[in-house]
């Protein structure tokens, strides 16, 4: 089958990869060359742990607080409130303790088989390496700040993560560079990382078109349809691409074009922001979760990234580099020693939806579309998860994940 596969970022190399394994014949469709849009600044987790959602009971205490702090861990833009207030409701009825455990469960299915995903992918385009099994550790400024977390960390631990507890003597020994600041911890070994995502996301894609995929660069602006199904991709710019099929793995840009194929998606981008310390001086062994400051640290190969961040201004306005700035300033407070001569900021668009699991599944007014986007802060974990299961649905194959809570029509039940 002649497959489109709307999106270079990991989530449609990964479908790409993986429809490819079954014989399809893929084109990608993007402007933008692989990974230079939100998957370059992903901050590299590869987490079978990050299963809980980002709201979690009791967040809508915090909320309030928050937005009217410009450079906290979530903020609106005060002209872009009416737009994002929508969405900011639904996201916090999907807070109760009820819903993030189903949250939570149904997550933890979609990300547990990471590595078994990744690996034909990475083997088959030589890169291995870029794949590391090195663990997470979530550490605390003591055992009395963590029981403050500890509702979390007992639901993973009750969906079957391995979470260590970790006292401030073995801290110390697994990560030296901790030593002062943190005197708790807590080890997911099963955790990973990447030291490059945009390297990643690339080495895959440049496999995929060494195996025979087309690339078109051009911005897909619909659908041609015919009898129920998609016929053709219309582009901005050019002639419509013929095809018998088409993935919609566009990410935060991907809610217009999914308007067309079903009913409407409460897409919105979460603006992250990173800090990569090129001249870091630390020798960190871990990606480091400071679960206080709200800070992922990964040692990478260009340098310290450190993100954390969540903005709501929409796909269009400029980056606030004051918020990168707060993260090096956290990065800062958590190891004085740090080197910062040398920094690089960004911001990118991480599609989110308000229960923080992406859409999955066949479109609901088509035949042969099928839709993967939205996963938010774990697209780098559950890409590979997401190309396989693409795959399972184009081939009339039958999950190996439960898809049903991932439904693209399960906010209009919802509503």
């Amino acid at each position: 089958m002649r497959i489109a596969v709307i999106g270079n970022g990991i989530v449609g190399t990964c479908c790409a990869a993986w429809l490819q394994r079954d014989g399809h014949h893929v084109t990608f469709v993007d402007p933008l060359g692989p990974a230079e849009a939100t998957s370059f600044g992903n901050a590299g987790s590869l987490s079978p742990s990050a299963c809980l959602p980002v709201g979690m009971p009791g967040m809508w205490r915090k909320v309030p607080r928050w937005l009217l702090d410009p450079l906290g861990p979530l903020t609106v833009r005060w002209w872009y409130a009416p737009v994002a207030a929508p969405w900011l409701m639904r996201f916090l009825r999907a807070c109760s303790a009820d819903e993030v455990t189903r949250i939570a469960a149904v997550m933890r299915g979609l990300l547990a088989p990471i590595f078994d995903c990744y690996e034909p992918l990475l083997q088959r385009a030589g890169a291995m390496g870029l794949m590391r099994r090195t663990g997470c550790l979530y550490v605390y400024s003591g055992p009395e700040a963590a029981r403050q977390w500890a509702w979390g960390m007992n639901l993973r631990r009750s969906l079957g993560v391995e979470m260590r507890d970790v006292d401030e003597e073995e801290l110390v020994a697994l990560e030296p560079d901790l030593k002062g600041r943190f005197r708790f911890g807590i080890l997911a070994p099963e955790n990973g990382s990447t030291p490059d995502p945009a390297a990643l996301t690339r080495a895959i894609f440049d496999r995929c078109v060494a195996d025979g995929a087309e690339v078109v660069r051009a911005r897909a602006t619909g659908f041609r349809l015919r009898a129920g199904s998609v016929t053709g991709v219309e582009l901005e710019g050019l002639e419509t691409l013929d095809c018998e099929g088409a993935v919609l793995a566009g990410g935060a840009w991907s809610a217009r074009l999914a308007k067309q194929l079903g009913p409407a998606i409460p897409l919105e981008t979460q603006r992250g922001y990173h800090v990569t310390v090129e001249s870091s001086n630390l020798a960190l062994r871990h990606t480091v979760m400071a679960v206080e400051h709200n800070l992922m640290v990964n040692p990478m190969r260009m340098g310290l990234r450190l993100a954390g961040s969540v903005e709501f201004a929409g796909l269009t306005a400029p980056p606030d580099m004051r918020r990168a700035d707060a993260l090096l300033a956290r990065g800062q407070e958590m190891f004085p020693h740090l080197d910062t001569s040398r920094v690089t900021r960004w911001m990118g668009h991480r599609p989110c939806l308000p229960d923080s699991m992406p859409v999955i599944g066949r479109a609901p007014r088509v035949d042969n579309a099928w839709f993967a986007f939205g996963h938010g802060h774990v697209g780098m974990c559950s890409a590979a998860t997401t190309g396989r299961e693409v795959a399972h649905l184009v081939a009339g194959r039958e999950p190996e994940v439960d898809l049903g809570p991932f439904a693209p029509t399960r906010f209009v039940r919802a509503a």
